[in-house]
């Protein structure tokens, strides 16, 4: 019968294996010193129109209740910082490096699986689910515990070689070891990303006000135009927005991916303005099927081009 630590060692040897950058484990119990900031952010309104940040918010706080019988997360990190960077031009709007490759959802939830279906072939029963951005977990929380990163000032998960990283999460019903430390804050004094963004979107509490948000601006927000609260520039930007990540002294440190599956085909992020006017929903599906960009559709990709 193996140890919960020689388990653990294990399934983060296996999940190295595979690809992952980063594996640690943390219980899956509540998470009730998050609660009252959760819920300040969600009454004062900064999750804006994305009214499912408001629902199930006890299984926000608690993964335990996403699978039953549950006792652990396992969380991992998949870096996707581009191997080449393309230099940013006034006529191309850009696109957020996690939207240049295969969608990410896929990429990392295919190998969860398999790390999931090795363990219970090759170590000991288990049951779990896998999940990427794709249920009500607070992920950079979990992370955070697990010992994978710290909470940078934008919110995001930052680790000694930056922010480029995917997460996920395997819930299971395993009893793992718990025995890492926590990473210390290395933010420092440093405020680069605050003085950065440039509608004032980065919040004291290490959290982001959706309101002002680029990124919510260009991919949550659903409506055919925009009202009078949105910013009115979007510097450049056409789907999401890399500005705090890219100021951020710790992302000079990232090292480049080893996914080939995140390799962008160089037309998608080099478009001018005039391209997008005339891309038709042919080409919009030639060239962006199966990438994130797809979930904004062509007309709201034109939408966002203009402003």
């Amino acid at each position: 019968m193996l140890t919960p630590s020689r388990l653990s060692a294990k399934i983060r040897e296996k999940a190295l294996a595979l690809g992952f950058d980063a594996c640690g484990f943390v219980p899956a119990r509540p998470l009730e010193e998050e609660r009252a900031r959760l819920l300040s952010w969600l009454m004062q309104g900064h999750h804006a129109g994305m009214g499912y940040m408001a629902r199930h918010v006890e299984e926000r706080l608690d993964p335990s209740r996403l699978v039953p019988g549950s006792k652990s997360v396992i969380v991992v990190l998949l870096n996707y910082f581009p191997r080449k960077e393309m230099p940013a031009a006034p006529e191309v709007p850009r696109i957020a490096r996690y939207a240049w490759g295969r969608d990410y959802h896929r990429v990392v939830r295919r190998k969860l699986k398999e790390l999931l279906a090795w363990i219970d072939r090759e170590l000991v029963p288990v049951r779990g689910r896998a999940f990427v951005d794709s249920a009500p977990l607070l992920e950079r929380e979990l992370a955070r515990r697990a010992g994978l990163g710290w909470r940078g000032r934008n919110g995001l998960l930052l680790t000694r070689k930056g922010s480029w990283f995917f997460l996920g999460e395997l819930v299971v019903d395993l009893e793992l070891a718990y025995d890492h430390e926590e990473v210390k804050d290395l933010c420092g004094t440093c405020t680069r990303c605050v003085e950065a963004c440039p509608t004032g979107a980065i919040l004291p509490q290490r959290t982001v006000d959706a309101r002002r948000c680029l990124s919510y601006w260009t991919i949550e927000h659903k409506e055919e135009t925009f009202p009078e609260e949105a910013p009115a520039s979007f510097h450049g930007w056409a789907f999401g927005c890399d500005i705090c990540q890219e100021v951020c002294p710790w992302n000079s440190k990232a090292e480049p991916h080893r996914m080939p599956e995140f390799d962008p085909d160089e037309r998608r992020i080099t478009l001018t303005r005039e391209e997008w006017r005339s891309l038709d929903e042919e080409g919009f599906r030639r060239l962006f099927a199966g990438t994130p960009v797809m979930r904004a559709g062509l007309q709201r990709m034109k939408r966002n081009v203009e402003r």
